[in-house]
């Protein structure tokens, strides 16, 4: 069972959940500590106080905000607890509002919300109902870990999740981004479109999406563990250095369809539009005077 990350109340009009918080996902991930190659003993980092040069205990450490250089501001946790802010204890619904208008950059990590005792069964129920009938989300306002954030509330399987929020002054603007002006012919993009259909799944399950990276890191340990040879790593794609784009999408068309047929993707295999086979079998016997009119032109990577 999760551990509890905070405890308080939904709060919407004049209706209160109580409810604790607990975390929606686990992680997998393999993790390594730093050990002394010499003789593999573990190296620690210690908490140095600077004024009196010595290691000190967590029970002699607190938190404080540096006003100036000389000046410490001491902020306990009792404080934190204690903030003149309604959503020091609650998660205070502001709005609902539909979940494709939320711009999937500003949603963050997620955790369930847990009824926190039998009497807040009902209005627990009242708001999963509601919410799911409505094809809405709640966007609410909760402080813990030392600040205030943003959050939105969905529902998945019966069970409330509260999604945490970046606040839109953190969300940067990608103008300064964006590539060059360029067009693209109506050919390509129905190109692009087809092997889109090609590459669509129902969902992630049905996509079978894995975590390879550990996996591999996994049977390194293991090989190492029983003094076995390290598995070979794979040789990596060269990737070509100039490609033309109706090419490519014909290409990995073709491919789509060699992965369908051994029976690696579960999907619909669509061929390109007509008007872009068309205009493709148009443009190869004039192979020469391809090659005057491109022959300045740079090569671009894939």
């Amino acid at each position: 069972m999760p551990r509890t990350i905070w405890s308080g109340a939904i709060s919407f009009g004049l209706v209160t959940v109580p409810c604790s918080v607990v975390s929606a996902t686990e992680d997998h991930s393999i993790r390594f500590h730093q050990y002394h190659l010499e003789d593999m003993g573990r190296v620690r980092y210690r908490k140095i106080c600077e004024l009196e040069d010595r290691e000190v205990d967590q029970s002699e450490i607190g938190k404080g905000y540096e006003l100036t250089k000389t000046q410490v501001i001491p902020i306990t946790d009792e404080e934190l607890s204690n903030l003149p802010l309604p959503t020091a204890k609650a998660i205070e619904i502001d709005a609902f509002v539909p979940l494709a208008s939320i711009d999937p950059l500003k949603i963050a990590e997620g955790y369930y919300l847990q009824p926190s005792s039998p009497v807040a069964a009902k209005p627990y129920k009242l708001l999963v109902q509601a919410l799911s009938r409505s094809a809405k989300v709640a966007v609410a306002k909760y402080a813990w870990s030392g600040r205030e954030r943003l959050g939105l509330l969905r529902v998945r399987d019966d069970a409330l999740v509260l999604h945490a929020m970046h606040w839109p002054d953190e969300i940067r603007d990608p103008t300064e981004l964006l590539p060059p002006p360029t067009e693209v012919s109506d050919q390509e993009i129905e190109g692009a479109l087809a092997l889109m259909d090609t590459m669509t799944v129902e969902n992630l399950t049905e996509l079978g999406v894995r975590d390879e990276y550990t996996e591999a890191v996994a049977r390194i340990i293991e090989a190492k563990r029983e003094e076995k040879p390290l598995p070979e790593a794979p040789e990596p794609e060269q990737p070509t250095a100039a490609l033309d784009l109706m090419a490519a999408l014909n290409e990995s068309v073709q491919k789509a369809k060699a992965a369908r047929s051994a029976g690696t993707r579960p999907t619909e295999v669509h061929e390109l539009p007509e008007p872009t086979k068309k205009a493709a079998a148009k443009k190869q016997p004039a192979k020469k005077a391809a090659g005057k009119k491109t022959a300045g032109r740079r090569p671009r990577s894939a």
